[in-house]
């Protein structure tokens, strides 16, 4: 027993040590990048366009860009994934179909991101002629994230005990009823976390984007509300250069006087920006759970 006992804490203690130093290095690097980014960042850095051969430029359109083509990522993938997960976990039988879904979800979630970038390429900017565009990334990214996204749905749905679907349906609901009533509103808590993680690697995401959104950000008219104008902020049909492939830009160009002071800054913007979507996110998705389920 006592030899038990010890190999447990001695299991203990390094559990705790590799946790402490993986958190350690993640708080470095993440101090690192601020530290390194935050006195570049002001907010004329935040609103004032980029300049390629010129000093003081900023990072306002590619940060639009960004923010927008995630919410337009989010709208597409968001009920395709909530879909399949639901189906996944509640009606799906146990057979080689099923098995051939999740072992495929599995498959492409292990797909590196400039693959489905070259496979978003020839589909939907050839093949379609939706050219270098909004769109195009947007497609490309939910093929990137619907795996991750489905999978988390699908185990936060399945990590709801079963006797909450049986009271559902001894109070007279149907099936569906029960799902959208009574498991979703319990499973939000887990499905939001996996709305964040999916939105980060959105948002953050370079290569699937530099072959589908394009690598450039014309000037846009923020009085133009015309979706088909390509001056318009709100046309999925232009060319959008986003936060992270603007980063790279600037780090393989070297066409920028200023690139390193530009570049540590929208790093930081970048890093902020994930932060506190995830916080934002997480305050609204509590709020909700308790709303809609009295808890």
């Amino acid at each position: 027993m006592d030899k038990a006992k010890r190999a447990d804490k001695i299991a203990t203690v390094i559990l705790y040590t590799v946790s402490a130093v993986i958190v350690a290095i993640l708080a470095f690097l993440l101090l690192y990048i601020l530290i390194r980014g935050l006195p570049h960042v002001s907010w004329e850095f935040l609103t004032s366009p980029s300049k390629a051969y010129q000093k003081g430029g900023g990072i306002g359109i590619q940060l639009f860009n960004s923010i927008y083509l995630l919410l337009i990522t989010m709208i597409i993938s968001l009920p395709i994934s909530l879909g399949a997960g639901i189906y996944l976990s509640e009606y799906a039988k146990k057979n080689w179909v099923t098995n051939v879904i999740r072992t495929s979800i599995e498959i492409l979630s292990s797909l590196p991101s400039v693959v489905v970038g070259l496979f978003g390429f020839l589909i939907f900017v050839i093949q379609f002629g939706y050219g270098f565009s909004i769109l195009s990334g947007a497609l490309a990214l939910t093929l990137f994230n619907l795996p991750l996204l489905t999978r988390n749905i699908e185990e936060s749905l399945r990590a709801i005990h079963y006797t909450q679907r049986e009271a559902g349906l001894a109070l007279g609901l149907s099936r569906w009823e029960t799902v959208t009533k009574i498991v979703v509103p319990d499973a939000l808590p887990g499905i939001l976390t996996g709305v964040i993680l999916s939105s980060g690697r959105i948002f953050g995401e370079a290569a699937a984007l530099i072959y589908t959104a394009g690598q450039s950000a014309p000037a846009l008219d923020f009085t133009n509300f015309n979706p088909l104008s390509v001056s318009s902020p709100l046309s999925i049909f232009r060319q959008a250069e986003t936060l992270a492939v603007h980063i790279w830009k600037i780090n393989t160009e070297g066409t920028m006087p200023d690139g390193n002071a530009v570049s540590a800054g929208a790093s930081a913007v970048l890093i902020l920006a994930v932060l506190l979507f995830n916080f934002g996110a997480r305050a609204i998705g509590k709020r909700l759970h308790r709303k809609m389920t009295s808890a």
